[in-house]
């Protein structure tokens, strides 16, 4: 029996600590142990992108990732992309463009674009679609998703400008 590790890190913005065993998926460690249930599990082998979260700024499928290398490192996950109880303009926008139907994909999208618009806030087109190509959705299609992303750039730059 392995003994569990004991892992502080951030998620979210807050300080955090949680045990785990060394071989635990930080999906799992998220969903199971922290209660972070946005994160949603589709593949389990780093195919969809269901699970996509940030850490350290870096785009990272959590399935593919131990939750002891999540120790001294900053994750965001779909649940730290709002402002408080304001929805994030990429939610408001997924909205309002229907670009979600069952919704597990629909977590690893919005933490993928927005990683993609604080690096660049004016993609075009093919750089979303090249950005998000890692996600996979069944039931939207792409081109509701890439209007969303592109309706919240321009949102997102307005409130910045």
């Amino acid at each position: 029996m392995q003994s569990k590790v004991h892992v502080q890190t951030t998620i979210n913005g807050e300080p955090r600590e949680f045990l785990c065993e060394p071989r635990q998926s930080l999906l799992e460690c998220l969903r199971d142990t922290l209660g972070l249930t946005g994160t949603k599990e589709g593949c389990n082998d780093g195919n969809c992108g269901a699970c996509t979260v940030t850490m350290d700024g870096r785009v990272v499928t959590s399935c593919l990732v131990l939750g002891v290398e999540a120790a001294g490192a900053e994750v965001t996950t779909v649940e730290g992309i709002a402002r408080g109880s304001a929805l994030h303009p990429l939610q408001r926008a997924f909205l309002e463009n229907a670009a979600l139907q069952c919704g597990i994909c629909t977590p690893g999208f919005l933490v993928a674009a927005n990683a993609l618009l604080e690096a660049e806030p004016d993609p075009d087109e093919q750089r979303i679609r090249l950005w998000l190509a890692n996600n996979l959705c069944r039931c939207t299609g792409y081109d509701k998703i890439i209007r969303a992303v592109q309706q919240a750039a321009r949102e997102m730059r307005g409130a910045n400008a």
